[in-house]
């Protein structure tokens, strides 16, 4: 799995997994959500992404965008 697909896949995650716990627990785990969606936006316009980063280390294949 290269590090985009990763990145995409452990976003994509954490949204469905905040939005589960927004609904079933507290309305303060839709905080996640934002926190998400925000980091997303700063990664497509700085480049710089925590997650990728992490990924990489771990040995995911550099892909298109996050090199």
């Amino acid at each position: 799995m290269t590090i985009d697909k990763a990145v995409l896949m452990f976003a994509g995650f954490m949204v469905l997994l905040s939005l589960s716990l927004g609904l079933y627990f507290s309305p303060y785990w839709f905080l996640l959500t934002a926190f998400v969606g925000v980091n997303m936006i700063q990664a497509s316009v700085t480049g710089f992404c925590p997650a990728a980063m992490i990924f990489k280390r771990a040995g995911c294949k550099v892909g298109v965008v996050f090199k």
